[in-house]
């Protein structure tokens, strides 16, 4: 076979890969928008109701309950299509319920919702980011399916929820159960598509948002423009305390960015994860420290370790892929496939984020260290995942050239 000919099929190939995830991608797209006849559902009535799915062949099954009556009414969506999508490429048997809690305040489509994902021992810090957000939230929260764990988690959950005024007013909280532990990218998809505003905010549980974002970016008509366009997301700099005891109360966390910048100078806060400069150092802090209200700013480069935490158009963004199970590179994936989708990375340049210190589980990352395996696994997934991204999102109209992809 002559080279002329080993390029030729090789781009052949390459655009029909293109082109299969482009026809698959309007097709979901059309099924999500269009509502649907006969044993279809419409999507804006199905996620609009607490609900669970269930598995079963081909079929995807979303079945809605009530907690006064045991009748369950199911509705069918035998379409493979579509089951590939709702998190099809996760391990199972895993039981997904939309809306166990439902969120009493119906948000604006232009108000912004965190998303986000928990376990039991995130409880505590999670109510702090309800406190401090004060604005809708859709979290996933994981169950382990068993019936002690289930029913004392649930349990725990309900009180929880009852008694938190704000989290009854403004979080919509999605189960998953299973016994498969650290999905976070499929747990991040929950909570994204179950979502119920146009703008998101990819956040985890454990960090501050310092300033009144959403009223600040209602009335910034410039940002809301650039967000609606849907191609550009805007980063947030996260910051930690250097003594992590400092980082317990969330109540004595600066508001205000010179208040920040103070604590910085005096050696108190830094980057978050500063040991790492490859995972936020594309947001560019010197130049954030310098930047004036209202500069915001594009950030560095991309390099494939980047993860920063941003705002996005909720619609014609690329999901996480969900073949990513446990620490390490899940979050970077994700935000891969986004920036190889011609998304602009800009920095809000008045807003900042300060993670909230707790006890980590010393006893999980040690056996998973010890063991080594998902990281190993993520580490190789991630290894091959560029090129193979590459050639789903490559440029076959020639009218940019994607750095990552070069």
């Amino acid at each position: 076979m002559t080279i002329q000919l080993q390029k030729s099929l090789k781009a052949t190939l390459l655009l029909y890969a293109a082109a299969t995830s482009l026809f698959t991608t309007n097709v979901l797209l059309d099924r999500l928008a269009v509502s649907r006849s006969g044993n279809w559902v419409t999507v804006t009535s199905w996620i609009h109701r607490s609900g669970f799915y269930e598995r079963q062949n081909a079929s995807l099954f979303l079945t809605t309950t009530s907690q006064s009556n045991s009748v369950v009414h199911g509705h069918a969506l035998p379409d493979l299509l579509f089951l590939q999508k709702a998190f099809g490429k996760t391990m199972q048997p895993t039981s997904i319920t939309p809306y166990y809690y439902r969120a009493s305040q119906t948000p604006d489509a232009d108000d912004i919702t965190i998303t986000t994902q928990i376990t039991s021992d995130r409880f505590g810090v999670f109510a702090k980011l309800v406190d401090s957000y004060q604005g809708p939230i859709s979290v996933t929260v994981h169950v382990t399916d068993s019936p002690e764990r289930r029913d004392w988690t649930l349990a725990e959950l309900g009180a929880l929820y009852s008694s938190h005024p704000l989290m009854s007013r403004w979080v919509d909280v999605h189960l998953i159960i299973d016994n498969f532990e650290r999905q976070f990218n499929m747990w991040r998809n929950v909570g994204r598509l179950f979502a119920r505003t146009d703008y998101v905010f990819m956040l985890d549980v454990d960090f501050i948002v310092c300033r009144d974002l959403r009223q600040r970016l209602h009335n910034d008509t410039k940002l809301m423009d650039i967000l609606r366009k849907g191609e550009t997301a805007l980063v947030l700099p996260a910051f930690e305390y250097i003594d992590q005891k400092n980082g317990l109360d969330a109540g004595l966390f600066p508001s205000r960015k010179e208040d920040l910048l103070s604590l910085v100078d005096q050696g108190e806060t830094s980057m978050f994860h500063s040991g790492w400069e490859l995972g936020h150092g594309n947001t560019d802090y010197p130049r954030w420290y310098k930047t004036r209200a209202g500069e915001h700013y594009p950030a560095k480069t991309y390099q494939h370790s980047y993860e920063p935490y941003f705002i996005m158009k909720k619609q014609g963004i690329p999901w996480c892929d969900e073949r990513f199970v446990g620490y390490g590179a899940n979050k970077a994936a994700c935000l891969f496939e986004i920036y190889l989708s011609r998304i602009s990375l800009y920095v809000l340049s008045d807003d900042f984020l300060i993670h909230q210190s707790h006890m980590y589980p010393h006893e999980v990352r040690k056996n998973e260290a010890c063991n080594l395996k998902a990281r190993r696994y993520n580490r190789k997934l991630y290894t091959r995942f560029p090129n193979e991204t590459c050639a789903r999102w490559i440029d076959v109209k020639g009218s940019r050239t994607v750095a990552p992809c070069d």
